[in-house]
């Protein structure tokens, strides 16, 4: 018989809590690839491919320096984009807190920016540019520009102004300022904005590829669309989201390095 402490659960040390952090890391993954599978014995190739296609092709892509290339022209295109648009939108949201009459002509200026849909972006980009990467750069800030402003809007107005006045009190410079009240304050907001606007950027410049561009993931998706090839069309797809995984492990690297300080419970 096992010889278990008094009041100690089984299976509570930390190679348990390991293991079941992975199992239920994977479940899902797991699930999804299983019933595509069940899907795959049943139906015809070209509905539902089998998964050893579809890595077989995700696997092409990644040593083909050909088809790569259009990997990295997406994720570059993606990220040109968001950094475009969080320096734009830094700098509004910083004037739009610092002055009133920009507020009053900003602020419903990007809300209703906001409302414009991604593809009418889309449409007149193409009208009114010729080139193709100016086009999806243009398009990328248009539609996450509203929401990095907003975030750093509500950051800075959600400082607390009693620590603010507590710093001033010291009179401190303005780089001293910065780094030890205004960047703690926005930094969160910043993160939950670079993440929440990935997934948004990941979306539109697939669009925007489809219909204006002659490379990148989303030209290669209308490829394996007009070929009828599904098995392709999952591994393009894949593609984007392995990117978008990646970058959000990165972000979460970052806010760890950067809220080293607070407690574990706070980071989540």
């Amino acid at each position: 018989m096992t010889d278990v402490t008094p009041g100690q659960h089984p299976y509570a040390g930390p190679a348990f809590g390991a293991a079941r952090r992975i199992f239920w890391i994977a479940a899902p993954f797991v699930l999804i690839a299983a019933a595509w599978q069940i899907a795959a014995a049943f139906f015809p190739p070209f509905l539902f491919p089998s998964l050893i296609d579809v890595f077989a092709r995700v696997w092409e892509i990644l040593t083909t320096w050909s088809q790569f290339s259009s990997v990295l022209a997406t994720a570059l295109r993606i990220l040109g984009g968001l950094a475009g648009a969080f320096v734009i939108g830094a700098i509004l949201g910083i004037t739009i807190t610092n002055f009133r009459i920009a507020d009053k002509l900003l602020t419903p200026t990007l809300t209703f920016f906001q409302g414009i849909p991604a593809l009418s972006w889309v449409v007149f980009a193409i009208i009114w540019f010729h080139g193709v990467e100016f086009r999806i750069i243009f398009i990328m800030i248009m539609t996450t520009l509203p929401a990095f402003t907003f975030q750093t809007v509500g950051a800075l107005r959600g400082m607390d102004k009693d620590l603010s006045e507590m710093v001033m009190s010291f009179r401190p410079g303005r780089v001293k300022y910065f780094t030890s009240m205004v960047l703690p304050a926005v930094l969160p907001e910043m993160l939950t904005a670079w993440k929440v606007n990935l997934g948004n950027a990941s979306r539109v410049v697939v669009v925007a590829e489809l219909v204006g561009s002659s490379g990148g993931v989303g030209y290669q998706l209308l490829q394996q669309q007009q070929l009828f090839d599904m098995a392709g069309a999952l591994a393009w797809t894949l593609q984007l989201v392995f990117f978008v995984l990646l970058f959000q492990w990165v972000l979460s690297l970052i806010e760890r390095a950067a809220f080293r300080y607070r407690a574990i419970s706070e980071r989540h």
